[in-house]
């Protein structure tokens, strides 16, 4: 069952023995202690893969001629793994995964025979096919993406509705009662035991021995146990095969 904002900032408050609240707007430091809930939350998300915040989603696309193989990542993307790109036809398609390559190995493949098209300042040209569909792409400033090729004949630009991408995002986050944290039950006991260390420590004037002790034994433990279906554990080979 997840748990709502209101229910850890009770938890939190309860536990610094201060005073109970019904809503987090009815006290500045229940407000306080959402803030450091949210902080917590972000800091946590950023520095490890969340397995139910990846998701299969979409680019933006930018539906200009001067610019036909151009997207941008959506707002919400914390990074993408994998982009594939409908080169069938309407009555059957036919997904192809568009590799990734570093900018300057797309500058290297490039042809001055080309299309002509811009970069985002309009500064700087870039070439690519006009008569063929995507298989790479790049980015140049992890904004915006870059395809080497499109088919003019099937469509004047690439189509946002072609791609099939699987990555990880940034859910949304609303101080407010009711919203539900967007993480499973075994991260949960975590994130609350971050949360009441960085509470005792701002508001109480140091920390709780028993809290960082929870806090430290649960960050090892969610390290491994993340994904409701059981992964093989990675290793590294040290150079050998």
């Amino acid at each position: 069952m997840k748990t709502t904002l209101l229910q850890v900032v009770q938890s939190i408050l309860s536990d610094m023995d201060s005073e109970d609240v019904n809503s987090i707007s009815d006290t500045i430091e229940a407000q306080q202690i959402a803030s450091v809930v949210e902080d917590t939350y972000f800091n946590m998300i950023a520095a490890r893969e969340i397995p139910e915040h990846k998701t299969l989603l979409t680019l933006v696309g930018l539906s200009n001629v001067s610019k036909p193989t151009h997207f941008r990542y959506p707002d919400n993307v914390k990074h993408i793994e994998r982009i594939e790109y409908d080169v069938g036809t309407i009555s059957e398609k036919n997904y192809r995964v568009i590799k990734y390559v570093e900018p300057l190995d797309f500058i290297d493949r490039m042809s001055e025979t080309d299309f002509r098209v811009q970069t985002f300042n309009d500064s700087i040209d870039l070439f690519v096919k006009d008569d063929e569909h995507p298989s790479y792409y790049t980015t140049f400033d992890d904004y915006y993406i870059v395809m080497n090729a499109h088919k003019k004949t099937d469509d004047q630009t690439l189509n946002s509705t072609k791609v099939r991408a699987w990555g990880s995002t940034y859910p949304e986050f609303s101080k407010t009662d009711g919203h539900v944290i967007d993480i499973d039950n075994t991260l949960m006991p975590y994130l609350l035991a971050e949360a009441k260390s960085t509470c005792f420590s701002l508001f109480k004037g140091g920390s709780d021995p028993k809290v960082e002790q929870s806090a430290r034994r649960l960050k090892s433990y969610v390290q491994n146990d993340q994904y409701k279906t059981k992964r093989a554990n990675t290793r590294n080979n040290y150079g050998r095969n």
